[in-house]
């Protein structure tokens, strides 16, 4: 087992650029008073960057994307519009924005923060689904968060 005073002084692990733009989103999304979750799994072989549950129920999914090689790369997008009200992506001031759909919403984002430049449609989720996909949140950040309290949990201690 780790003493936990090594878990505490273990130096931070870099973030990854979309790592760095999710921290911005995030942070911008809380002053929204949204509650997020990062890499959140809505349905097997799907993991969203942002997932956020709004003061209303309202759910977003936010897809980071650091440069045109990872968003070129990434083939599975249009399967996140089944899980959310209203689908973004979020970049930074280089990135070459024209690439992005124009029925989609766009954040602008940092490592410290962001802004929505532009508001998608709402399509509304069923509310069967909004109900599953709501539990599922509160349940991630739930064990996450316990997690964090007791990490001998993530060790697959207990």
């Amino acid at each position: 087992m780790i003493p936990r005073a090594a878990v505490l002084s273990a130096p931070p692990v870099p973030l990854t650029p979309g790592q760095r733009l999710a921290r911005g989103v995030c942070r911008h999304l809380r002053t929204l008073d949204f509650a997020t979750v990062e890499e959140f799994v809505p349905a097997p072989g799907l993991r969203v960057d942002v997932m956020a549950l709004g003061p209303r129920g309202e759910i977003w999914v936010v897809e980071c994307k650091s440069g045109r090689a990872d968003y070129a790369a990434d083939r599975k997008w249009q399967s996140y519009l089944d899980w959310c009200d209203r689908f973004f992506w979020a970049v930074d001031a280089e990135f070459p924005r024209d690439l992005l759909p124009g029925d989609t919403g766009l954040i602008l984002a940092d490592g410290y923060d962001a802004q929505v430049l532009r508001l998608p449609d709402e399509v509304r989720l069923p509310p069967a689904r909004r109900r599953a996909l709501t539990q599922a949140l509160a349940r991630t950040a739930a064990l996450r968060l316990q997690g964090l309290r007791d990490p001998s949990l993530r060790e697959g201690g207990y």
